[in-house]
């Protein structure tokens, strides 16, 4: 095992099995504030920062917000770890939700992504360049969209033969103009949660009225 410290909020570690890296998460254990990856041997081990933990807050509770507005059932896992040995994937999001499939696995706690499907939607805080890229493990454990928010942008990608795609409209919630969620954040973000949230609900059936 080879390590590489290359800044202070993440550590690379080299040529770990796939046990070896079961083992290490079984070691950190579940109540810790990191978040992890593997993609063929390599593991990049994150610590968040305020700045991307309010964020993430921020765009995963718009999320639920506009999804209980649209009457939409779903249901979020946060950062739990999907993993598939076969391709040698796993990953922790920032947060991840079931919309589509969400009715397949309602009410488990258990997954097996060899069985059950992945979540349909995934959400990453870029505040910093990541190490370890992403996407091909995304792409490994079939999750079909994406949210990146980066530099006060909210991009969008569908996965489409394999490769993720950016596009404007987000399958999930085709009717809503969501890259403007930064905007709508950023505009509420001294009044306060409360204030924002209502934001999202406003803003939502603004744009669901006939």
């Amino acid at each position: 095992m080879l390590l590489t410290q290359n800044r202070a909020d993440r550590v690379l570690l080299h040529h770990l099995t796939w046990q070896q890296f079961e083992t290490l998460l079984t070691c950190l254990g579940d109540q810790r504030n990191r978040r992890i990856a593997y993609d063929a041997g390599t593991v990049e081990i994150m610590t968040p920062l305020p700045e991307h933990e309010y964020f993430k807050q921020s765009i995963s509770i718009a999320i639920e917000d506009i999804a209980e507005t649209l009457d939409y059932n779903y249901e979020s896992y946060g950062s739990a770890t999907w993993r598939k040995p076969l391709a040698q994937a796993g990953l922790e999001a920032d947060n991840c939700f079931y919309f589509q499939n969400e009715h397949l696995i309602r009410g488990k706690l258990d997954f097996d992504l060899s069985q059950d499907p992945p979540p349909d939607l995934a959400l990453e805080i870029d505040l910093t360049s990541k190490s370890l890229a992403r996407f091909p493990i995304y792409a490994r454990l079939n999750v079909p969209e994406i949210w990146c928010y980066e530099a006060g942008e909210l991009r969008i990608y569908i996965l489409q033969a394999g490769q993720y795609q950016e596009v404007e409209i987000s399958p999930t919630f085709s009717q809503l103009k969501i890259r403007e969620l930064p905007q709508l954040i950023e505009t509420h973000r001294m009044q306060g949660r409360r204030a924002l949230r209502q934001a999202v609900r406003d803003w939502t059936r603004a744009q669901i009225q006939p």
